[in-house]
C-alpha cells in the first residue's frame, strides 16, 4: 500500500475496525474510506456492488462482522450464520469484480476444531468438530476463508486471510449478554465496585485458558501482512501465551480495584478448554504483539471509565 492508496476498512466503528483505521491514520495513508452500517448495509448485495463501483476501492480491511460472546452465539445462532455469510460474500465478490488489489479477511481462532492439539497451527483447520456454543459463527468464517482461497486459486488475485485470537481495548462491546469475556469481567467488576458489591461471578470453573491481543497489535499485524505477505495460507495473529479465565478475573479485579470476592458459577459452560494459537508462521515473517495483558487491561479500563455514560456501554 502507498500512502494515498485508496483503502476501505469495513467496520471501521467495531473493535478491530477502529484499531486498524486508527493505525492506518497514524502511519500517514490520507485516501480511508469508510462507511457505516447505516450508509452501506453489507448485507445487501446491490448497495455493495455499487459503492465498490463508484469509489475505486484498491485495498480492502474485511472487519465488519456480527460477533458476540457465548450468549449472544448461543440465543441468535441464525444471526450470526446469515449475517457473516452475505456481509463477507458481497464485499469479496465485488471486491473482485471492481479490481480491488488486495483484500484482508479476518476470521477468528473459533474456526478450530474444539478438541485440537495445543498450540493452534494453521494447519488444524477442518481436521475435527467445531466448538458447539459458536458453531455458525464458526462455519461463517471459515466460509469465508475459503472464499477468497478459492477466488484466489481461480482468479489469481491475493485475497489474504487472518485468524485473530480474543481481541480487546477500545471500542470494544461491555454489554453483559453480548460481550466476550474479558471486556465483561471489567464492566462486572467496575459495577461491583460501584454498588460496593461483595462477591462478582464469574462463568464457568475459571480453569479454561484463554490468550488475549490488545486489538491495537492486532492492527499493527493486519497492516504489516498487507504490506508483507501474500498467500493462501492463513495466518494467526496472537501473543503466544495465555492464562486461566480465574488469572484473568484476578488481573481484571486488581486493575478495577474491586475488594470483594470472586465466585465461580460451575453450572454455566466454559466452552473451549483452551485456545492458543500457535504464531511461528507470524513470527517467521517479522512480527510479534507487544502490550503486555497487564498493561493492556488497564488501557482496556481507562477506555472503558472514559467512555462509561455512553448509551453504548450502558445497554
Amino acid at each position: 500500500m502507498k500512502k494515498n492508496s485508496r483503502i476501505y476498512v469495513a467496520g471501521h466503528r467495531g473493535l478491530a475496525g477502529s484499531a486498524i483505521l486508527r493505525r492506518l491514520e497514524s502511519l500517514g495513508y490520507t485516501d480511508l474510506v469508510t462507511r457505516t452500517s447505516s450508509e452501506l448495509d453489507l448485507r445487501n448485495p446491490l448497495a455493495v456492488e455499487e459503492f465498490f463501483h463508484k469509489e475505486g476501492i484498491e485495498f480492502v480491511f474485511l472487519a465488519a462482522a456480527k460477533v458476540g460472546g457465548i450468549v449472544a452465539n448461543n440465543e441468535y445462532p441464525a444471526d450470526f450464520i446469515r449475517d457473516n455469510l452475505m456481509i463477507q460474500t458481497n464485499v469479496i465478490d465485488s471486491a473482485y469484480r471492481n479490481g480491488v488489489k488486495k483484500l484482508l479477511f479476518l476470521g477468528s481462532t473459533c474456526i478450530y476444531p474444539k478438541m485440537a492439539p495445543q498450540p493452534l497451527k494453521e494447519e488444524y483447520l477442518l481436521t475435527g468438530e467445531l466448538e458447539p456454543t459458536n458453531e455458525p459463527y464458526a462455519v461463517a468464517k471459515i466460509a469465508g476463508i475459503k472464499m477468497c482461497q478459492s477466488y484466489n486459486r481461480q482468479y489469481g488475485i491475493d485475497y489474504i486471510s487472518v485468524m485473530p485470537t480474543n481481541l480487546y481495548g477500545p471500542n470494544d462491546n461491555f454489554d453483559l449478554e453480548k460481550s466476550h469475556v474479558l471486556p465483561a469481567l471489567i464492566r462486572k467488576f467496575h459495577d461491583a465496585k460501584m454498588n460496593n458489591e461483595p462477591t462478582v461471578t464469574v462463568w464457568g470453573t475459571g480453569t479454561p485458558r484463554r490468550e488475549f491481543l490488545y486489538v491495537d497489535d492486532l492492527a499493527d499485524a493486519c497492516v504489516f501482512l498487507m504490506n508483507n505477505y501474500s498467500g493462501n495460507e492463513i495466518v494467526n495473529i496472537g501473543v503466544g501465551d495465555d492464562v486461566t479465565i480465574k488469572e484473568l478475573a484476578e488481573t481484571v479485579k486488581a486493575t478495577v480495584g474491586f475488594e470483594g470476592e470472586l465466585v465461580f458459577d460451575t453450572t454455566k459452560p466454559d466452552g473451549t478448554p483452551r485456545k492458543l494459537v500457535d504464531v511461528t508462521r507470524l513470527s517467521n515473517l517479522g512480527w510479534k504483539a507487544s502490550m503486555s495483558l497487564t498493561d493492556g487491561v488497564k488501557e482496556a479500563y481507562s477506555w472503558f471509565l472514559e467512555n462509561y455514560e455512553k448509551e453504548a456501554i450502558r445497554k
